[in-house]
């Protein structure tokens, strides 16, 4: 059972993070109207730096691609972590609003790490 509920939430999260990625690529989602100015500021200075955002796309399609089958969700986890532990920052500081979800998808992560630990034990060693 405990499977079945970690493969249903890995396939969400992956698909979230595909989501996520395929817009930085082909902006299909539209921005909220209500942004903060700080926020406005970030996503500008972010846009400013042409590799940064494609580089973050990439990575959020392959992190969300590897980590909904099983034999690769370890990997995937750990390809997330940078880009979830940035999206908590940001919701932190520029947009508590949406702590929430950050806070959730990042304990998503960390409970498919800790599933996975066994196979991070031999980088460790």
């Amino acid at each position: 059972m405990k499977n079945k509920v970690l493969f249903v939430v890995c396939l969400l999260f992956g698909l979230l993070f595909i989501n996520s990625g395929l817009n930085k690529f082909f902006n299909y989602m539209p921005m909220p109207e209500d942004m903060p100015e700080s926020m406005i500021s970030l996503m500008a200075a972010f846009s400013e730096i042409g590799w940064l955002m494609p580089l973050v796309g990439i990575t959020e399609i392959v992190g969300g691609a590897l980590i909904i089958p099983s034999k690769f969700r370890a990997l995937g986890a750990i390809i997330i972590l940078p880009i979830m532990i940035g999206i908590l920052l940001t919701h932190i500081v520029n947009e508590p609003s949406g702590l929430i979800l950050a806070v959730i998808l990042f304990a998503i992560n960390i409970w498919v790490i800790i599933e996975k630990r066994q196979k991070y034990y031999h980088l460790v060693k």
